[in-house]
């Protein structure tokens, strides 16, 4: 099995200093990761219809920032959208954050789908099979500007041909994370990625109970079928990381489920089981934990920032082990 990690997402900035500093507590907590998402929009109607909430900075120079407060942790996000940019501008920027930052970049990659945001930016969004296509295509182009030698990608939706990418990646390729929740994104996480981010099924396009319930402890014995399906034999050389959306590091376990299953649209036993939740002490938690990479193969767990120290412990407790 492989040895448990942990990462912290974070979508607030109250100011630039607030910034670097949840970076940095991250990095001093023994945290392995500091991740954002990639959402642009702020508020206002357009966001309200998605049920998503605000990510105050922009991903690219926020992973920048991080890279430059930090010294060891990894900085990523978790996950980008392929139809947000252009491929080679995304692999430069991307080689570049890596190159200032020492080798340190963690990339995350998915196909997109809060639609609402799409509409709003006059990005066309396009069935999934065609998302999920572009996606392939994109990383495509972001290996060959990695690696060495004339980069020669042309496809439906890409071109980038006669020139090498710059700057290289001082460590070689960056970790590549691919996140989704649906059968087809998550077979391709299975072939192409370093780290599969398990999701909610999203293709609805915007946060709300579909979302939860795709990802019950059955619907995730599903996904990781699908997973091992596309990886074949390199599955046990995968890292599994999921986002513990609903973390709560409590005494009162049986409450708190009591308490925050009906807003979920789930029973309190089944919020218990959920792969997404991890409720109860810090014992209970860690048990969760272990069950779950057992059951799952899932080793790399991301929370909130706002649960980041009181998480602490239990990073404390398992992380590498």
């Amino acid at each position: 099995m492989k040895p448990f990690r942990f990462g912290v997402q974070s979508y607030t900035a109250m100011s630039a200093a607030d910034w670097r500093e949840q970076a940095q507590r991250a990095e001093a907590l023994g945290y392995s990761a500091f991740h954002l998402a990639d959402h642009v929009i702020g508020p206002g109607p357009a966001l309200a219809a998605t049920n998503h909430p605000v990510q105050v900075v922009a991903a690219i120079p926020a992973m920048t920032v991080a890279a430059e407060a930090t010294e060891t942790i990894r900085v990523g996000c978790r996950v980008l959208c392929a139809d947000y940019r252009n491929p080679v501008i995304l692999a430069k920027e991307l080689a570049t954050i890596d190159f200032f930052a020492g080798g340190r970049l963690e990339i995350g990659i998915g196909a997109g789908w809060l639609g609402g945001e799409y509409e709003a930016m006059g990005v066309p969004f396009d069935p999934p099979g065609v998302r999920i296509d572009r996606l392939v295509e994109t990383i495509a182009v972001l290996r060959a500007c990695f690696d060495e030698g004339i980069v020669d990608v042309t496809g439906e939706y890409v071109h980038a041909v006669g020139f090498e990418g710059v700057p290289k990646p001082p460590a070689g390729r960056p970790p590549l994370m691919i996140g989704g929740g649906a059968r087809r994104v998550l077979g391709l996480a299975g072939a192409e990625a370093d780290i599969v981010s398990l999701n909610f099924d999203n293709s609805s396009g915007k946060i709300g109970p579909a979302g939860v319930g795709s990802s019950t402890a059955a619907e995730t014995k599903r996904k990781i079928d699908w997973i091992r399906a596309g990886a074949g034999e390199r599955f046990d050389d995968l890292e599994i990381e999921i986002g513990g959306y609903f973390t709560v590091v409590t005494d009162d376990r049986a409450a708190t489920l009591a308490n925050m299953a009906p807003m979920l649209g789930l029973e309190a036993d089944e919020l218990g089981r959920h792969p997404h939740a991890l409720i109860g002490s810090v014992d209970a938690i860690c048990e969760q934990l272990e069950q779950r990479r057992a059951e799952f193969g899932i080793n790399y767990v991301t929370v909130g920032s706002a649960v980041a120290a009181s998480f602490a412990p239990v990073v404390e407790r398992l992380a590498g082990r």
